[in-house]
């Protein structure tokens, strides 16, 4: 049964492509971004522990799966039983393209318009992916695909082809 990683910038199609996949494959799909974050505002991450109790709960209950998101430190955790990992390695701008396009997010927002006053601190967050030097950045995602021994694809746009 496959298990796979997707992971990159914010707006690169992690969230489109995992559905894809999920739906396609017949796997469970799991966001990182609900077991990142501690119920509060401003937003505040959790204990990367915490993270971790839940996700292996997850990795339990589940054989087959594709598992979506942006943090190195948490992608770190399954890696070692992925079966394939995919690094949507977009531009900058076609990620602030998919940003300013994509659809309601609901595991995320109580409403298209909270997401949409989110938008322009996205675009500054999506921007800074190239310079950034946190578990979100583009060296830390590059780090995770050049060590992964394993089946792996990277895409540089958003034409994919399984």
């Amino acid at each position: 049964m496959k298990k796979v990683v997707i992971f990159g910038n914010s707006g690169a199609g992690k969230s489109t492509l995992s559905k894809e996949l999920s739906e396609s494959e017949g796997l469970r799909h799991f966001d990182l971004d609900t077991v990142a974050w501690k119920p509060v505002s401003p937003p505040e991450r959790k204990p990367v522990d915490k993270s971790r109790k839940e996700i292996n709960k997850f990795l339990g209950i589940n054989e087959g799966w594709v598992i979506e998101g942006c943090y190195s430190d948490l992608l770190e955790i399954v890696l070692p039983v992925s079966s394939e990992i995919v690094f949507l390695n977009l531009p900058v701008e076609t990620c602030i393209s998919n940003a300013k396009n994509r659809p309601w997010e609901p595991h995320k927002y109580a409403s298209k318009e909270a997401q949409d006053k989110n938008l322009n601190m996205l675009i500054d967050w999506i921007s800074e992916y190239p310079v950034r030097d946190d578990t979100f950045s583009k060296s830390s995602h590059e780090a995770l695909y050049y060590h992964f021994i394993g089946k792996k694809i990277m895409y540089t746009d958003n034409k994919r082809h399984r």
